[in-house]
């Protein structure tokens, strides 16, 4: 496929010779939403927001992004950088070749939209982070003993081999730590399926391990919506509450109760949160 338009599905795009998986779904005509997904999850993880937001009259794209779409799994750390995972999402959203685009993204997907909005800010209309507050926000909060100790895992993914042996191959390592977060039953099935039995654990593996190459973040100034719940396992409502000192446009945070798996869990809310922050910007 040459080009995505108002008559044509896009199934997949490449940059610098990998190729990614797009999900491509409601009214062809509708404003673009892009959807980036977090860990250990794909962009299927997106179904309950996509199939409301095409009931709203948007076409969603969901991408699997790097190191879960089969032909983007680089090998090296380096490879995984924000730098490279933001690059991937401006790829896409230059491919698409609409214009800006409203941007969704959750966990990891969240870190890497906050990177894409405030390098790449005129080629967002509106930004939604799930999950996830602004880098330099999560960063600050690490600080505090309340997040570090949420953040356990992250220093644990740092091991080689390990992390995928205790992951992939015992029960411990995957379902019933996730199960333990608050993830349901199918979506720890899908983490099976997907990530351990597909292949994508290394690649996703891989943006943890490339955390110390990390450059800053700046301040965002597109108009963004951040959504988080009380009950997340991973982020401290100190980083929640810290993110509103990162963006300089118009702001909106939401808290929910429940679990860090919004999409899966409150597909309404994430869409509600969205349509709000749409209305709110014009």
């Amino acid at each position: 496929m040459d080009s995505a338009s108002s008559s044509s599905r896009l199934t997949s795009f490449t940059r610098n010779g990998l190729t990614f998986d797009v999900t491509d779904a409601g009214p062809l005509d509708g404003d673009i939403v892009v959807l980036l997904h977090g860990f250990p999850q794909k962009a299927t993880s997106w179904a309950g927001v996509s199939a409301q937001l095409a009931g709203h009259g948007y076409r969603t794209v969901a991408v699997d992004q790097r190191g879960y779409s089969p032909g983007a799994r680089p090998r090296g750390r380096r490879a995984y950088r924000l730098s490279e995972l933001t690059g991937d999402v401006v790829a896409l959203i230059d491919r698409l070749d609409v214009g800006p685009v409203h941007l969704i993204g959750h966990d990891w997907g969240a870190n890497v939209g906050w990177s894409v909005a405030a390098h790449h800010p005129e080629r967002v209309r509106t930004w939604t982070a799930v999950s996830v507050p602004h880098p330099a926000a999560f960063s600050r909060a690490l600080r505090s003993a309340d997040q570090a100790r949420r953040s356990w895992y992250m220093g644990f993914f740092q091991i080689p081999l390990v992390p995928e042996l205790a992951i992939g191959r015992t029960r411990w390592g995957g379902s019933v730590l996730l199960a333990r977060s608050g993830m349901e039953a199918a979506a720890r099935e899908r983490f099976r399926r997907e990530i351990v039995q597909g292949g994508a654990l290394p690649g996703a593996l891989g943006w943890y391990r490339a955390l110390p190459f990390v450059s800053p973040t700046p301040r965002v100034r597109v108009p963004t919506t951040f959504v988080w719940s009380s009950g997340d396992s991973a982020v401290s409502r100190r980083a929640a509450e810290l993110c509103a000192g990162y963006v300089t446009g118009p702001y909106r945070f939401v808290e929910l109760a429940g679990t860090h798996w919004i999409p899966d869990q409150q597909p309404t809310a994430v869409v509600d949160a969205f349509l709000d922050g749409v209305t709110r910007s014009r």
